[in-house]
């Protein structure tokens, strides 16, 4: 199952460019119409239409997904401010088990900290 992915808009666009060039489907909430405007449900909704995995630090998705179980599947980056660079790098290291992850199906939520991820 090839990864699809859909950056949040307090993320930098830099990073769908990244997972781009990685061989990922990857694309930016300001890609779509209402660009940064977008709000969290109808970043969902696009979620769920386009089979995408939300890339996320606003915990505001952990709580849709607790408690709704919903959008179906979740990366929520807990890394506090960091360089781009520094986010590259977490994300090449862990990419491997990232991908495995969501291999099988994409109802998951994963957090990634600067030192450990956290899977349900």
């Amino acid at each position: 199952m090839e990864l699809r992915f859909l950056v949040d808009t307090q993320l930098p666009s830099s990073l769908a460019e990244f997972l781009k060039r990685r061989g990922f489907d990857a694309s930016h909430v300001i890609d779509y119409p209402k660009g940064a405007l977008t709000s969290d449900k109808e970043i969902i909704a696009i979620a769920k239409n386009e089979l995408r995995i939300i890339i996320t630090k606003d915990s505001d998705f952990m709580d849709y997904f607790l408690l709704k179980g919903y959008p179906p599947a979740i990366l929520l980056l807990q890394l506090g401010n960091i360089k781009n660079s520094e986010l590259f790098a977490l994300l090449k290291r862990f990419m491997e088990q990232i991908t495995s992850f969501y291999a099988t199906e994409v109802t998951k939520f994963l957090i990634i900290k600067k030192d450990k991820i956290i899977f349900f």
